[in-house]
C-alpha cells in the first residue's frame, strides 16, 4: 500500500496526503488548475514542488565572488571576454530569454579575474529582466569593480516571449552599452572586430 509519500531528489519528501504549504506550490496547483489539469494525476503530482523550487534556484542564484581584481601594468590596453551565454526570464511575460554577452573595458592598473565577468552576468540574469536594462546592470558592475568608466557591453538575445506568443518568429535582439573612451568610433571597431567570431551562428 503506498504511504501517500514522494521522493524527490535531493532527499526532499513530500506528503501527498497534506495540503502544500508552500505559497509557491499552492500557486502551481492553482495554475494547473486554471489550463484544465489535474495536478493529482500521474506526471504532476509532483510538478507544483518542482516548479517552487525551480524558483527558488532561479531567484536566489548565489554567483559567488564578484570583486576579485589584481594589479595591472596594461593600462590602456583593450580587455574583452565574449561568448558568455545567461539565461533571464522577460519581466513582460515571464517566458525565458538567452543571451550571449560580450564585455569590455580598458584597464586602469587594476583588472578583474576573468571569471568574475561570467559571475556577473549571471548574478544580473537571474531575476525577471529586459535585455536592455540586463547590459546596462553589468555595465554598471564592472565599471564600478574595475574602477574605470571605459566599459562596452553588447548582448544578443532570444526571446521565446517573441517565438513563442504573439509573432511567434524567431529573431535576434541586439543591445550594446558605451561607455567612455568606448564611445569612440576606432574603438568599436577594435571590439567588434576582435569578437565577431563570437557573434556568429552555426555553419556560418
Amino acid at each position: 500500500m503506498s504511504s501517500g509519500i514522494s521522493e524527490l531528489p535531493g532527499s526532499n519528501r513530500i506528503d501527498r496526503s497534506a495540503p502544500p504549504q508552500d505559497p509557491l506550490e499552492i500557486l502551481a496547483r492553482q495554475l494547473l488548475v486554471e489550463i484544465g489539469e489535474d495536478p493529482e494525476r500521474e506526471g504532476l503530482r509532483d510538478t507544483p514542488a518542482r516548479y517552487a523550487r525551480w524558483w527558488r534556484e532561479f531567484t536566489e542564484y548565489a554567483p559567488g565572488s564578484t570583486d576579485t581584481v589584481f594589479e595591472s601594468s596594461c593600462s590602456g590596453d583593450l580587455v574583452a571576454v565574449s561568448g558568455i551565454h545567461v539565461w533571464s526570464l522577460c519581466e513582460h511575460h515571464l517566458l525565458p530569454f538567452s543571451c550571449r554577452m560580450t564585455i569590455a573595458y580598458l584597464p586602469r592598473g587594476q583588472v578583474l579575474g576573468l571569471s568574475k565577468f561570467a559571475r556577473i552576468a549571471h548574478q544580473h540574469a537571474h531575476r525577471l529582466q529586459s535585455q536592455e536594462r540586463l547590459s546596462q546592470d553589468i555595465a554598471d558592475d564592472v565599471e564600478k569593480l574595475a574602477g574605470c568608466p571605459d566599459v562596452a557591453v553588447i548582448g544578443k538575445g532570444e526571446h521565446l516571449c517573441m517565438a513563442m506568443r504573439g509573432i511567434r518568429t524567431p529573431a535576434t535582439m541586439t543591445t550594446a552599452v558605451w561607455r567612455g573612451a568606448l564611445q569612440d568610433s576606432a574603438r568599436r571597431t577594435e571590439l567588434l572586430t576582435l569578437t565577431s567570431e563570437s557573434f556568429r551562428g552555426p555553419g556560418s
